[in-house]
């Protein structure tokens, strides 16, 4: 059976995913079975863990899935690091459901906290005391320092933790080389990044001058045992999954329930202009259309295959799919670039506003049955959307909202991504 850790920050910003990759990049590279988990609605992350050690990461969300399939997707062999979202306590409102603290309660996880201590010297210990202390249900088992300025600043941090009792695992020093480049749904993808390997060579270079690996393996408590979670169903027998650069955020665990059940995928790229293949449903999952518009928009042995699926089987867009099935997408830059064509919808990255948040869903129609749980999470500006609902919505406290998305035909999309069934 596996052991497992969480590594979580009193805020977000503290620098876990580099401190995460590090780890990963070091433990895997030294011949240790080590694999990576996220915790909460992302999947850019992920790709970098699985990247940083060779090994599939699962998206943990304590607020979209319930326990049992928490546990089944955590399960495996060796040891798995959680790398936390936001601070350890910070969850949806209004009681902060779905934190990482959520998570180590519910899978029994120790929790090591990242600190970026830049900016403080004794005022750590107050910190690190209160995050310890505050729910008896979360154990805080250690503490890796990170953005320090010199050794005589580790050694300060290290005094005021002593009477704590708790191990400092490891410190990072302060380093621009070490800062990861972001865009507006979060960082730039792995895929994206050319220099990925050296970077993370380079963190785990730098984390290991000072890890105490003993000490941390120490730390890792056993992974509940799993068992069998209810399994969303596929939509068709043979599924057709856009995949590339636009097309990126798919939850593995979504598509593994498909297979688990018989399901054949077959995926394609749209921005190679790759023809829809035949398969009984499409899906185009989100990702990031409006920095491929033109391509997309030029895409002609995709787009008139995709016309062509529409006309004899069922078509399935989230997000930045959905905006591909729309009639036109508008840039950052004013830029118009017209799309599939097969939902009434308009959207435009010329003025930008921040849709953000957790979704209760109940689908009027489309691949799904039954309450789903899921998360909506961008800066596309609607200028027309004309047409049937696909879902009615609620936010994390239960308050109604507009229903979301289109229905067309055989056609559906929206701007929710479906993480789960609802618990």
């Amino acid at each position: 059976m596996g052991r497992g850790l969480i590594l979580a920050a009193p805020t977000s910003g503290s620098g876990k995913t580099t401190v995460t990759l590090a780890l990963l990049r070091l433990l895997a590279r030294e011949g240790r079975a080590v694999r990576g988990a996220k915790s909460g609605p992302d999947y850019i992350d992920p790709r970098f863990h699985e990247a940083a050690c060779g090994a599939p990461c699962q998206t943990l969300d304590a607020w979209a899935m319930g326990r049992t399939r928490l546990r089944a997707l955590a399960a495996g062999d060796g040891l798995c690091i959680v790398e936390g979202a936001m601070g350890l306590f910070d969850g949806a409102p209004p009681d902060g459901r779905g934190a990482v603290a959520d998570l180590a309660r519910g899978l029994g996880l120790p929790v090591v906290l990242v600190v970026d201590a830049g900016r403080m010297a004794q005022s750590v210990a107050p910190l690190v005391a209160g995050f310890a202390g505050h729910d008896p249900q979360v154990r805080v088992a250690g503490v890796i320092l990170n953005n320090l300025g010199s050794a005589r600043h580790a050694e300060m941090l290290r005094a005021a933790l002593a009477p704590l009792g708790l191990p400092v695992l490891a410190e990072l020093r302060r380093d621009a080389n070490l800062a990861l480049p972001s865009r507006h749904l979060g960082l730039v993808q792995a895929g994206e990044r050319a220099d990925l390997d050296a970077f993370l060579d380079r963190a785990a270079d730098a984390l290991g001058d000072t890890l105490d690996r003993d000490a941390l393996e120490a730390l890792a408590a056993p992974l509940p045992a799993p068992c069998a979670p209810a399994r969303m169903a596929p939509p068709a027998q043979v599924v057709a999954v856009a995949r590339d650069a636009a097309f990126a955020f798919t939850y593995p665990h979504m598509l593994d329930d498909w297979r688990a059940q018989g399901a054949e995928l077959r995926v394609f790229s749209p921005l190679n202009d790759d023809p829809v293949p035949e398969a009984g449903h499409v899906f185009l999952p989100g990702g990031y259309p409006e920095l491929h518009a033109g391509r997309i928009a030029a895409a002609g042995r995709f787009m008139d295959s995709l016309r062509a699926a529409a006309e004899t089987h069922p078509v399935y867009g989230e997000c930045g799919g959905y905006m591909v099935l729309g009639a036109g997408l508008v840039d950052a830059e004013g830029h118009r670039h017209p799309m599939a064509g097969l939902l009434g919808l308009e959207t435009s990255f010329a003025a930008r506003r921040l849709h953000l948040g957790y979704r209760h869903l109940a689908p009027r129609a489309g691949p799904f049955t039954g309450p789903l749980a899921g998360h909506e999470f961008h800066y596309a500006t609607t200028l027309r959307a004309e047409g049937a609902p696909l879902f009615d919505a609620t936010d994390a406290t239960g308050a109604p909202l507009p229903p979301m998305g289109l229905v067309a035909g055989r056609v559906a999309g929206s701007f929710a991504h479906v993480i789960d069934l609802a618990g």
